[in-house]
């Protein structure tokens, strides 16, 4: 089934006609996402090899790798590159790429406190107003 806005709707996409290999490239099932203060280089940690745990209200809801995201978050990010510079739209310094899920989706609701943690990168966390 697919769903069609109505006319007064406005998408990106021409007559809302994708599948959910669509969805998944586009971020549609993204609601928001964190961005931590410490900064590492690429020499300084291995994306493939980060380990991700994420907690709901204490408990954990959601582990996973680097390597589940296409082997290495860096082989979605080239892809990326690379496709987005063929149509004509190429990557810029200080532009945020989010590479891919390391684990699977948690709804949240209204007060949930959402920690996630990635080996070599550190620590995000908020609680959902």
């Amino acid at each position: 089934m697919r769903w069609r806005p109505s006319r007064s709707s406005t998408a990106r996409v021409r007559d809302w006609d994708i599948r959910i290999t669509d969805t998944v490239a586009d971020n549609g099932s993204s609601g928001l996402f964190m961005l931590g203060e410490h900064r590492v280089t690429l020499n300084e940690f291995d994306p493939a090899g980060v380990q991700m745990s994420l907690t709901k209200d204490g408990t954990v809801a959601s582990t996973g790798a680097g390597k589940a995201c296409l082997g290495d978050p860096l082989a979605a990010v080239v892809w990326l590159a690379r496709n987005a510079s063929e149509y004509g739209a190429p990557l810029r310094a200080g532009d945020i790429v989010l590479s891919g899920a390391l684990g699977p989706m948690v709804s949240v609701t209204r007060g949930s406190q959402i920690v996630a943690s990635i080996t070599a990168l550190g620590e995000v966390s908020a609680t959902v107003a």
